[in-house]
């Protein structure tokens, strides 16, 4: 199948426009349209999504890639209940940012409104198309979406069924178009569209990310990829840092918040390792350890010594980096060198380590005794996210309603000119 990629633009940029023009009750209805439409064709999207997992495991695809690729009935039925919340949340644009009067009486504000049109290239997760697909709905973007090819049938019914409902509120059903074709020629076609498209953001690998920061012409968003790490203090409460590790590496290893690296202080380092090795290990996580830890372990079975890129890995898997460091200085050093600017943890009873943690850790999101799990747009209240962006420009963190929009400035003025 051959895509026109200028025509597919296009009409996203013409759906923009239109959407743009809409208020923002009207958009709300329209996400309780796909909503509606999602949960009316569960059987359809369950099915395509079956075939597609029956497929990846075929061609061996990992665990973990599997895991995420999967919707089962509760998972969808979730990502409804999430795409339902989206259109209950305060809606971002019109709202003035700020304002103020100048000296000759023209009133000057900054006004929020949408970007436009976002291009968004994904892998297994089918999640994403309804994520993006809601949040670009209420903010008034279109949205040109490029799942992988493991994802082809999922994606196809997921936005068969978005435009569904889009059409049956009056919208325009091009505001939610995907690239139907697993040929990667379409994505740098994607990249260059700079024509139409205003902002690119990429949820993969590092080589995903550097190719569209290398060969396109669109402003990119990064992130998405987690290393993340907890330090745990001399001073912490060992009980409580054993439940936040095992839920930060344990509850879901695939995903980008979840824990790669626990760093602990070698004062507590011979009593930590062996609970951390006990309390893991029967849960099937293998420890990465350096020889440091090896010896703190007590030699336990179920760890292994650390390879030379090991605390340089996102695992999304049940692998779990453990090195021992001589303090804070060295735990922040750590993470600056092998960490990903994602989120991180201290786990501590020293409220001056805490701050100094917060203050030296460069990081999106950074914990004090808390999991990295809640690094997620539905955690933080934003419904849902487009992405979690690990670089510092427009936005940080995970991408909500208010990162899908930019602002302009309105001057209203009695006649004014500049002399």
């Amino acid at each position: 199948m051959t895509i026109d990629m200028n025509d597919l633009g296009r009409r996203a940029a013409a759906a923009a426009r239109s959407l743009a023009r809409t208020t923002s009750d009207q958009r709300a209805e329209a996400v309780r349209a796909v909503a509606a439409a999602l949960r009316a064709d569960a059987a359809v999207i369950l099915e395509a999504n079956r075939q597609d997992c029956a497929a990846a495991a075929t061609a061996g695809m990992s665990g973990s890639l599997l895991d995420r690729l999967n919707l089962d009935d509760s998972r969808l039925e979730s990502l409804i209940d999430d795409t339902e919340a989206v259109a209950t949340l305060a809606d971002p644009t019109g709202a003035v940012i700020d304002a103020r009067t100048l000296a000759n009486g023209l009133e000057l504000s900054r006004i929020r409104v949408p970007l436009g049109v976002i291009g968004v290239i994904y892998e297994a997760r089918p999640n994403v198309t309804v994520d993006i697909a809601a949040l670009c709905i209420r903010t008034g973007n279109a949205a040109i979406l490029r799942g992988g090819s493991e994802t082809l049938r999922s994606n196809r019914a997921l936005v068969s069924s978005i435009q569904r409902g889009l059409s049956s509120s009056g919208m325009d059903p091009d505001a939610v178009q995907a690239i139907d074709s697993p040929n990667r020629k379409y994505v740098r076609e994607l990249l260059r569209l700079e024509r139409y498209v205003d902002m690119i953001i990429p949820r993969g690998g590092a080589s995903l990310h550097r190719l569209c920061r290398e060969d396109g012409t669109i402003p990119v968003i990064t992130g998405g990829i987690g290393i993340c790490h907890a330090f745990v203090d001399e001073t912490a409460d060992l009980a409580s840092a054993l439940d936040i590790v095992e839920n930060a590496k344990v509850q879901r290893p695939s995903v980008c918040n979840a824990l790669d690296t626990v760093l602990v202080h070698r004062a507590i380092a011979s009593d930590f390792v062996s609970q951390l090795a006990e309390r893991l290990i029967p849960l099937g996580v293998t420890l990465h350890a350096d020889p440091a830890g090896l010896v703190a372990s007590g030699d336990r079975l179920g760890l292994v010594p650390a390879g030379p890129r090991d605390f340089d890995k996102e695992w999304l898997s049940l692998d779990l980096g453990v090195r021992i460091v001589d303090g804070l200085e060295a735990a922040m050093d750590h993470i600056e060198e092998h960490g990903s600017r994602h989120s991180d943890t201290i786990l501590t009873s020293d409220t001056v380590n805490a701050d100094r943690f917060i203050q030296g850790v460069d990081s999106a999101a950074v914990y004090v005794n808390a999991s990295t799990r809640f690094t997620d747009g539905g955690e933080f209240g934003l419904g849902a996210e487009v992405a979690v962006s690990t670089q510092k420009l427009h936005a940080r963190g995970p991408m909500g309603l208010e990162a899908l929009t930019t602002y302009k400035w309105v001057g209203r003025g009695t006649g004014q000119v500049r002399g």
